[in-house]
């Protein structure tokens, strides 16, 4: 598989705080990658980075061939990146399908008098990209609410929603920053099954996860990330028998003293 992202020697600094220091990544197409690590490791921040959220100190980024390093928003994602957020980033008040459709701005270029007048060209293009949500909100099992406001959804389904906005924009790499939080064990489940087959439908994608059990059974590798250091990468198996993974997650063994308490 080719390298579809890199990272290279990646620093972001706020002030004294050093979110990120030296961060090397590699995401290859048609692979998942976990990047897990304990809260303020740096992982949102590496994403904001990626996405143009945020500007480096340091380092470059490059997708697809393309060096992205400090592009703005828009361009990242007519590139081909796709991302959700920690916290859920809705329009309460809009429906469901007005949500994904969101997410296709870039396709539905047209002029102030084709909206106007309901021009032909303009009446397709909204027709096509209603069908292409309905499509988008079938395959993850959202058809029965694409008329719901999606503020009144559970926190779970808001997640879905989200997923499928970003898949709206067709991208080469989806990334999904906590995509269970605030998911039962039994929708958890549902969503290692939705990002598996995700990945087959040609996007690579990188998960944040707190959730072990859903990032060690969805990922081909997995990026440790502990103040802002790249401290372990590798298969599912290395990485959850690594000392400083661990380490980094449980905190080191008070040493008993002499007298054995």
């Amino acid at each position: 598989m080719s390298v579809l992202l890199k990272v290279e020697r990646l620093d972001k600094f706020f002030g004294g705080v050093k979110a990120l220091v030296g961060v090397d990544i590699d995401v290859k197409t048609d692979e998942i990658l976990g990047v897990i690590g304990p809260n303020g490791a740096g992982k949102t921040t590496l994403f904001n980075v990626v996405t143009g959220f945020e500007p480096p100190t340091r380092g470059s980024v490059f997708f697809d061939g393309h060096e992205i390093t400090q592009r703005p928003v828009y361009r990242v994602c007519q590139l081909g990146i796709a991302r959700t957020f920690q916290n859920i980033r809705l329009f309460g008040q809009m429906s469901v399908i007005d949500n994904v459709m969101v997410g296709m701005h870039s396709e539905l270029k047209t002029s102030l008098l084709g909206i106007i007048l309901h021009l032909r060209s303009h009446m397709s293009k909204e027709k096509g990209a209603y069908l292409k949500a309905m499509k988008i909100l079938d395959f993850l099992g959202l058809h029965e609410v694409v008329t719901e406001l999606s503020s009144n959804l559970p926190y779970g389904m808001q997640r879905k929603v989200e997923i499928a906005r970003a898949l709206s924009s067709d991208p080469k790499l989806l990334l999904l920053d906590e995509p269970s939080a605030g998911m039962n064990p039994q929708e958890a489940l549902e969503l290692m099954a939705l990002i598996g087959e995700i990945r087959k439908l040609g996007p690579a994608v990188v998960v944040i996860e707190h959730n072990m059990q859903v990032v060690m059974g969805i990922s081909d590798r997995i990026v440790v990330l502990n103040f802002g250091e790249k401290i372990c990468e590798g298969t599912p198996e290395q990485v959850q028998n690594t000392p400083c993974v661990i380490e980094a997650y449980l905190g080191k063994e008070e040493e008993s003293d002499a007298s054995g308490n």
